[in-house]
């Protein structure tokens, strides 16, 4: 990549050795099953969260969907959180295609639902009101920042859930930085939840899909789902071959974009115009505000950071999210930093 591009982990490219697999992958209609390659991608990924099977799907919000579909009737309600990705950047689609009405709680510091909050929101037994069916979680979780929830949280809320007869869905898009940056196995974090859809293109640098995970007949009932959206991928191993690739090579180095994100931090920390946090990025993204004194918006200074070849993402006007992956080094957190001193001197 010519820009030093830190928008998104979703900016990653294949590796050389996703390439090569993609180009010698065995194929088949994944259709009618018969893709063998979409096929071991599937048992890889149930292996990996701890499930009985899996279901490759386009997108992480082709998984969530498809999941809470399963899930969930027309009328039956989700509680998620306030800033939860489902609720916030999918296009409001178990509300369109499902039917399903959503209860938001604010989550908590850490990106968790409190479970004391969650009681609160569950509905009585009552035909004026919605039933209560699922919890979703994020995890990490993008607008609190990246951080991550415990494997002993988890848990303990799926365990509340069972209690309430409720189910729980995980949005573990980038479940494995959870892991990661926890030194915990991802299976800590999924194994106690009824399904989890994980991303492959995002820090783990395959070009396209996720995983949707849960019992098989879950993953029965979701695969005519994914149909139903038209997420029927035909010759798909192309793409699988290089979320294989991505399971078996991406995981641990997660580690490393962690280590130049708070690297990142602390060397804008320092800029004179800029506030961050005192704590370290848990995972991968940085998140900080423009103190006061600057006249310049982040948009602004957005763009002025293009000219020096540095890609950043705005979520505000006065907020900047930056994340670090696979194709951003050292070089390139250390020319951030510079360019962003240049421009708030």
């Amino acid at each position: 990549m010519d820009n030093i591009d830190l928008r998104s982990d979703t900016v990653t490219q294949p590796t050389p050795a996703m390439r090569e697999a993609m180009a010698k992958a065995q194929v088949g209609d994944d259709v009618l099953g018969e893709d063998p390659t979409v096929n071991r991608l599937q048992e890889m990924a149930a292996a990996r969260t701890g499930k009985e099977a899996g279901l490759f799907v386009a997108s992480g919000t082709m998984g969530n969907l498809c999941a809470i579909l399963v899930h969930c009737s027309r009328g039956d309600e989700a509680i998620l959180g306030a800033h939860a990705h489902t609720f916030v950047f999918e296009g409001g689609g178990i509300s369109a295609l499902g039917g399903i009405h959503s209860h938001q709680v604010e989550e908590q510091p850490d990106g968790s639902l409190s479970i004391e909050d969650v009681e609160s929101a569950l509905r009585p037994d009552d035909i004026h009101q919605p039933p209560t069916r699922l919890i979703a979680l994020e995890n990490t979780h993008n607008r609190c920042g990246g951080t991550f929830q415990t494997p002993q949280y988890t848990r303990r809320l799926a365990e509340f859930a069972k209690g309430k007869g409720l189910v729980v869905h995980l949005d573990g898009a980038r479940i494995f930085n959870a892991a990661v940056a926890q030194g915990v196995d991802a299976r800590e974090l999924t194994a106690p939840v009824d399904s989890v859809a994980f991303c492959l293109s995002k820090g783990l640098s395959a070009p396209v899909g996720s995983v949707l995970c849960g019992d098989n007949e879950f993953i029965k009932k979701a695969r005519r789902i994914r149909k139903q959206v038209g997420g029927g991928m035909r010759q798909a191993g192309i793409l699988a071959a290089a979320g294989i690739v991505a399971l078996e090579t991406m995981v641990d180095r997660l580690s490393e974009d962690h280590q130049r994100a708070r690297n990142l931090a602390e060397g804008l920390r320092v800029i004179n115009g800029l506030v961050l946090t005192p704590d370290a990025p848990a995972t991968n993204m940085v998140f900080f505000d423009l103190a006061d004194s600057v006249t310049l918006n982040a948009h602004q200074i957005a763009e002025k950071l293009k000219e020096l070849g540095v890609l950043v993402g705005t979520p505000e006007d006065r907020r900047f999210r930056l994340v670090t992956h696979y194709w951003i080094n050292d070089t390139g957190i250390k020319k951030t930093v510079d360019a962003f001193k240049e421009i708030l001197r």
